[in-house]
């Protein structure tokens, strides 16, 4: 289904298969019939430290959960051409990694950002690049789970398809999966954001000063729950797809 041509055909030519895939709705979001999807990555369930009152318009009615819904059903439906189903996929595909991301379903509100900090992403930090310790915002530090997955190229792209099932194997092979990632069935999109909203309000924000480094403590466990995220987004994409598509095989 990935090999359909689908409009933007140059960047679509370029993610006919499974991992480059993956990141075909960050490519296309800000290009021209495409930009009504940007909220779809991400659902912001506000919370607040400091007493702030909670804005009454988040989460939007746009966002993920909504968007894996939508395009699960795409997939399902028996009069959805196949350029539909071409391009559900590809948002299905990466939509559920987003939802994994703590800080895709989450956003502080606070008497600096009342709005909320947009996931992350006005929160400056520091992290180590070799000996240097350049700025990042904290959203992006978390997509990069933190600094330990492989370095990425524009909107994600993996520098190499090779370097993926390396670090796919390394994670796998370094955690015992709990069976729990099967509560809720495949299509518990709201508990999976719910989950991740969880870890950005306990772990994520906890002990981050802006323009300051994280401790050595919060990269270490902030690493692992990285890893595992990805690894139950993995299991839970590949159910996903299975009860779509339950006799492919």
């Amino acid at each position: 289904m990935l090999a359909i041509p689908i409009a933007p055909t140059s960047i679509t030519a370029k993610t006919t298969d499974f991992v480059n895939a993956a990141h075909w709705a960050d490519d296309v979001r800000t290009v021209g019939g495409f930009t009504q999807t940007a909220p779809e990555h991400f659902i912001d369930y506000p919370f607040t430290n400091d007493g702030t009152t909670l804005p009454t318009d988040l989460p939007t009615a746009d966002n993920v959960v909504v968007a894996l819904a939508k395009n699960v059903a795409i997939l399902q439906s028996s009069t959805a051409d196949d350029q539909s189903k071409a391009q559900a996929l590809r948002f299905v595909i990466h939509f559920v990694g987003d939802i994994h991301q703590p800080l895709h379903c989450s956003s502080r509100i606070s008497a600096a950002n009342p709005e909320g900090d947009r996931g992350g992403n006005s929160v400056t930090i520091r992290h180590t690049v070799g000996n240097t310790h350049p700025k990042v915002n904290l959203h992006s530090y978390w997509d990069g789970g933190p600094d330990s997955f492989p370095k990425e190229g524009a909107h994600f792209a993996p520098p190499a398809l090779a370097s993926i099932p390396p670090a796919a194997a390394a994670i796998t092979a370094k955690y015992t999966h709990d069976p729990k990632w099967k509560t809720g069935g495949p299509f518990d999109y709201t508990g999976w954001s719910k989950e991740s909203d969880q870890i950005a309000t306990t772990f994520v924000y906890q002990g981050i000063v802006d323009q300051q480094a994280p401790s050595a403590e919060y990269v270490a466990k902030g690493t692992e729950i990285a890893q595992y995220r990805v690894l139950t987004a993995g299991y839970r994409l590949a159910a996903l797809l299975e009860a779509v598509w339950p006799n492919a095989h």
